[in-house]
């Protein structure tokens, strides 16, 4: 695919939140052109076969699916299916592993009896009813979040429970829970969504336990995470059809080295009028190219103008890339007017993705493998436990016992599994490891600490096991086990996510402060910069975290309304 002199918008990045937006743009008839420098689109959103003559498309990265909204999927046709999870989550008692709290999403005598097995039965409605309070705020949240931002007064009023807002927005998550919950277990299910990716406490003042928490349970205002039917490559697979289909241009293996914007403009100015050498793109109202992105594809050095450009990298990254420029970098020109850097971002995860001849027996002889793995199974992440961790993991020492989940999405999804492998019993097992932060991996080799991950990995998940997992293994074509480990410095060196930062930063709540400025239309939709040319589509854009299209559509909109189309 070659690469255009000139277009209406580029965007950065292949990702889903860029291949969302390159589909609304290019449906309303702009000249979209997407960059992205791996040589296949997706990002984080992609399925793949890690291990050597092994038939199985292993969602590498992202896994399940809550916040992509069904108007997104409406509007750009997109043909997705998703599985439902009868079983909540499965966690086993840390030191009785033998007794463990299943909750099943459609049995509650089943599940209260569960509760009242490990000893919590005074908690089983209290948190039945816990999620029930939050679901007050999520499902009146969850509409706002494909509109332009709510402002805070805006979005309480709009919630009308004081009680539900003030204890998941203005105070840590961690009074509610200790105040209504008191078994360490049951405790430890609700704390573990306000942690995914973000290495924090239930007390912070800061908070980012609570956003965090929050946007783990907004997904279609009940807060469901179901299994992408094909894999997550799937959603990918739809995405950039429909965005082709709409006549963008996606070029693979182009590699941007840098950014330079146009008029050093304040958010309220103009766009510069034409180059007298252009013609205006068709459909653009906005006049010649604002910005110009310099590009490496296939051996040359391309220079694209555009009027618009969609960030669709983290925030960091596209301070580097407007830092980059060589006619302006030092003078400030870019970085004054156009992005200044945010503190460096820092995951805190490590990912593991097996492949297992069969699943393991567990300890726990009252439910099936089946029944366990078929939700979220929670593994030494009690209250208690994720705390010790966040200060083991804060003195500079990967947490043992490690605090892990898992999730088989074979089970709900046995299409990703070749025939063969279906009809020999074969299941994935994808874990999602907290309280891992980057400094641990950058004070390391990273070979070594991998291979620490790995291990403390699997030490936590054989606590709870009657068999050790390494022997449900399947092996390779040249004989190696199937098992893939991700750190924090793997996804930083592989998706250009700095600091391995699923999210490309801190999370930020779906709605601005009372005072935030909401003069333009990227004000508005929560993607702008300091410049009018240049807005954030990614992680990085309010609201636009996880597989969820967000920052893609709101971006969208964003370009759209400055052009009064």
């Amino acid at each position: 695919m070659s690469i255009p002199h000139r277009s209406d918008v580029v965007i950065l990045g292949g990702g889903h939140n860029g291949l969302t937006a390159a589909a609304y743009l290019a449906r309303a008839g702009l000249q979209v052109t997407v960059l992205e420098r791996l040589p296949a689109v997706g990002g984080a959103a992609v399925s793949s076969s890690p291990f050597t003559g092994v038939d199985a498309r292993i969602s590498r990265y992202s896994y399940l699916v809550s916040l992509l909204p069904q108007q997104i999927i409406d509007d750009l046709g997109l043909d997705l299916s998703f599985a439902e999870r009868r079983f909540s989550s499965y966690t086993p008692v840390p030191g009785e592993p033998a007794s463990a709290l299943l909750v099943d999403s459609t049995d509650p005598v089943a599940t209260a009896q569960s509760f009242a097995a490990i000893g919590a039965a005074a908690d089983a409605d209290l948190f039945a009813e816990f999620y029930q309070h939050c679901r007050r705020l999520t499902e009146k949240l969850w509409p706002t979040l494909t509109e332009p931002l709510l402002r805070r007064s805006e979005a309480r009023s709009l919630v009308d429970a004081d009680v539900v807002w003030n204890a998941m927005v203005e105070h840590p998550i961690g009074e509610v829970v200790e105040a209504h919950l008191q078994n360490d277990v049951v405790r430890g299910v609700i704390l573990t969504d306000a942690l995914i990716g973000t290495f924090a406490r239930a007390h912070d003042a800061d908070l980012a336990q609570n956003v965090c928490f929050l946007y783990h349970l907004i997904g279609q205002g009940t807060g469901a995470w179901n299994v992408p039917v094909g894999g997550m490559g799937r959603v990918t697979d739809e995405l950039r059809r429909v965005a082709v289909e709409a006549g963008a241009t996606i070029v693979t293996s182009a590699e941007v080295t840098g950014v330079r914007l146009g008029a050093t403009a304040t958010a309220d100015a103009p766009v510069p009028p034409p180059h007298p050498a252009e013609k205006p793109v068709s459909g653009s109202t906005a006049g010649d190219a604002g910005a110009e992105v310099r590009v490496e594809h296939e051996g040359r050095t391309h220079t694209v103008l555009a009027d618009t450009v969609l960030a669709n990298i983290a925030p960091a990254e596209l301070a580097e890339l407007l830092g980059n420029d060589p006619a302006s970098a030092g003078s400030g020109a870019v970085r004054g007017a156009g992005y200044e850097p945010a503190p460096a971002p820092e995951g805190a995860q490590i990912k593991v993705n097996l492949l297992l001849a069969r699943l393991p027996r567990l300890l726990d002889e009252t439910v099936t493998a089946e029944q366990a793995f078929g939700g979220t199974f929670h593994i030494n992440e009690t209250y208690t436990q994720l705390d010790e961790a966040w200060l083991e993991a804060s003195a500079g020492r990967l947490p043992r016992p490690l605090p892990c989940e898992i999730y088989a999405h074979s089970l709900a999804d046995p299409s990703i599994l070749s025939p063969e492998l279906q009809a020999a019993g074969a299941q994935t097992l994808t874990v999602f490891a907290l309280h891992a932060p980057h400094r641990l991996a950058l004070a390391a080799d990273a070979d070594d600490f991998r291979a620490e991950a790995q291990a403390a990995v699997l030490a936590s998940l054989n606590s709870v096991l009657a068999e050790p997992i390494e022997g449900c293994l399947l092996l390779d074509a040249d004989g190696r086990p199937c098992i893939e480990t991700k750190t924090t410095l793997d996804i930083e060196e592989a998706l250009r996510m700095p600091g391995g930062n699923i999210f490309h930063g801190p999370l930020s709540w779906p709605f601005v402060d009372d005072d935030a400025a909401l003069r333009t239309p990227a004000e508005r939709w929560g993607v702008a910069t300091a410049h009018p040319q240049l807005l954030l589509c990614g992680s990085g854009a309010r609201r636009g975290g996880a597989v969820s299209g967000l920052g893609g559509h709101n971006a969208a909109r964003a370009v759209l309304e400055q052009r009064g189309l």
